[in-house]
């Protein structure tokens, strides 16, 4: 049975599946179809060509489903997808793709948006992620599965964020994030996410073996470099000078291969690399492949800003008129 607040806007045209609730204040619009058990607060805004899986829950103030916030879009029809058993928080957004991108934003399975998250155009997101409060991510993203993103970070478009990956809060992420491993606020890789790996079902010796590839590809070097740190992962793949004779990252990922006997989350975590090493652009696998680099600036960017024209006669100023009377 539907339960459907008396002041819910919900076009007639909206697919409703059973046991849905929507409170007062919501809008649903005509292309919108919401799946079985799902449930909507107050004022929660679901709009566009969006399909919302089973036992969703959207908390006040969520605006699902508007057009992205790209220039290039043209007002051309896209999607939302949204999977089952997720949970939006006060003041989610979630815009759909664009056309350039592929046309579609994803989000799977179980995943939970904190307070003030923001989803951009064209990004796709795996299973059980977590994002906190005020985690902003930029259009043409790619998560994957059991990624925890702290509160206040920004992740710039065209990144991949790596399976079981851990940001921490304040992070300004503008590269490729590793599977498995944490990344600080100032960028650094800190380690393997010991801890989220462990929760997750992880053997202890699935974790040592990832912590022994992390310490060959990323070792420490004297007291200097154990105080600052490891190096950000933009400076591992650009700098053109060895530190204190260490060898270039590739190099390091060449020596871990050869040693061989890696399970396949070692190997994952290599080929991730690799690929941001060898076929990215800025650290960003994505941003090699994108589509829109090569396309002329739109019209508006080149068209210079005309004059408004200048009136013929001045315009007269409404009539003065004292408090309660009319004006004609």
């Amino acid at each position: 049975m539907r339960q459907i607040a008396a002041t819910a806007v919900v076009d007639p045209k909206a697919e409703l599946g059973e046991r849905v609730e929507i409170g007062p204040g919501c809008v649903i619009g005509p292309r919108v179809r919401l799946g079985d058990g799902s449930r909507l607060g107050p004022n929660v805004v679901i709009v566009g060509d969006t399909v919302v899986g089973e036992e969703n829950v959207f908390y006040s103030g969520c605006v699902i489903g508007t057009p992205p916030q790209d220039l290039k879009h043209d007002g051309a029809e896209t999607l939302l997808r949204i999977g089952n058993r997720n949970v939006f928080r006060e003041h989610v957004t979630v815009h759909t793709g664009t056309v350039l991108g592929g046309g579609v934003t994803t989000i799977g399975h179980h995943n939970q948006f904190q307070i003030g998250a923001h989803i951009a155009h064209d990004v796709t997101l795996g299973n059980h992620c977590v994002l906190s409060n005020a985690v902003q991510v930029a259009g043409h993203v790619h998560i994957e599965d059991y990624v925890n993103v702290a509160a206040m970070t920004g992740i710039h478009q065209f990144v991949t964020v790596g399976r079981y990956a851990f940001i921490a809060g304040l992070t300004r992420c503008t590269t490729d994030v590793p599977p498995f491993l944490i990344l600080h606020f100032d960028g650094t890789l800190t380690g393997v996410n010991l801890r989220g790996l462990a929760r997750w079902g992880f053997s202890e010796q699935e974790c040592d073996q990832l912590r022994r590839v992390y310490r060959q590809l990323f070792p420490r070097r004297g007291r200097e470099q154990e105080a600052r740190g490891p190096q950000t992962l933009l400076e591992m793949l650009f700098s053109r000078r060895a530190r204190r004779g260490a060898l270039p990252l590739k190099r390091r990922i060449e020596e871990v291969e050869a040693g061989g006997d890696l399970d396949e989350h070692s190997r994952y975590l290599l080929a991730f690399l690799k690929r941001s090493l060898t076929d990215g652009k800025y650290g960003r696998y994505l941003e090699a492949i994108r589509r829109d680099s090569s396309l002329p600036p739109p019209a508006f960017y080149a068209r210079e800003a005309e004059p408004p024209a200048t009136p013929t006669e001045p315009i007269a100023p409404p009539a003065a008129a004292r408090y309660g009377e009319a004006v004609s």
